[in-house]
């Protein structure tokens, strides 16, 4: 396609056969592009109509555990999240969380943590201000657990765009590089992670981020679909004797009859 500003010719994707496995790197990759080009439509209507408010980006994380053990940990995060919502000393008047896991140092445990995008009005920082002991405090309360827990918190500069976090909240849910490492850490990760929810919104911010949730297994985002195909295109197949993906250049022309 063409790309006026640049006067260049840029590829978009029209169609593609995505396997939708839950942690295959092409559809979580696509499935990231997507959330992020929705959620940057948005946040600027957000701004307009608060534009006072301030936002924080928190990072929650829990002792690593056994792989086996992955799912009870994230139910228990997430309890623990929503019971720390439910507080009234909770800051936040909309947040999107997001799930990620990574393996631990040793090679075998999992790290599960939620990433925060929080949405905190400008009182927050005069007499609403949360330390970073009482956030550890609170999470530990909210989690139930006898150990102090790692947060990380830090406020966005007040005429910075929060969407400059958007790739951080909203990228992929495992690694590559953990997913290609070791083969049964990988199935049994597929199996905990199974059905789970990776990205959930909050507060006043569902009613801009409803239509992101509603339709998160649209993989080929709306401004790349189209209907015709004018000049080239490219196909990508793949070859099993090569075993590699063989390119394909078709030209299509149209003729107009009177």
């Amino acid at each position: 396609m063409p790309d006026e500003s640049e006067g260049i010719l840029k590829l978009k994707l029209s169609d593609a056969r995505f396997c939708r496995v839950r942690h295959c790197p092409v559809c979580q990759w696509r499935r990231s592009l997507m959330w992020k080009a929705r959620a940057y439509k948005i946040l600027p209507q957000v701004v307009t109509d608060y534009p006072k408010y301030r936002w924080l980006f928190v990072t929650l994380t829990v002792r690593n555990c056994q792989i086996e053990e992955l799912r009870e940990n994230l139910d228990s995060m997430n309890k623990a999240f929503k019971r720390f919502t439910e507080l009234k000393i909770w800051p936040a008047k909309g947040w999107v969380k997001s799930t990620e896991v990574t393996k631990g140092r040793d090679g075998v445990s999992a790290h599960p943590h939620l990433h925060i995008l929080a949405m905190v009005p400008p009182s927050y920082f005069s007499h609403g201000y949360l330390s970073h002991a009482k956030w550890v405090a609170l999470w530990q309360q909210c989690l139930r657990i006898d150990y102090q827990p790692i947060i990380h918190t830090s406020a966005i500069a007040k005429h910075h765009n929060p969407s400059l976090l958007i790739p951080e909240i909203l990228k992929y849910q495992v690694k590559v590089s953990d997913l290609v490492s070791d083969r049964e850490w990988f199935l049994e990760l597929t199996r905990q992670l199974h059905k789970s929810r990776a990205i959930a919104v909050g507060g006043i911010l569902r009613q801009y981020m409803r239509e992101l949730e509603e339709k998160n297994q649209d993989l080929i985002n709306e401004s790349e679909e189209t209907d015709e195909v004018n000049g080239e295109s490219l196909f990508f197949r793949w070859e099993r004797k090569l075993q590699r993906f063989k390119i394909y250049l078709e030209v299509f022309t149209v003729i107009f009859s009177i």
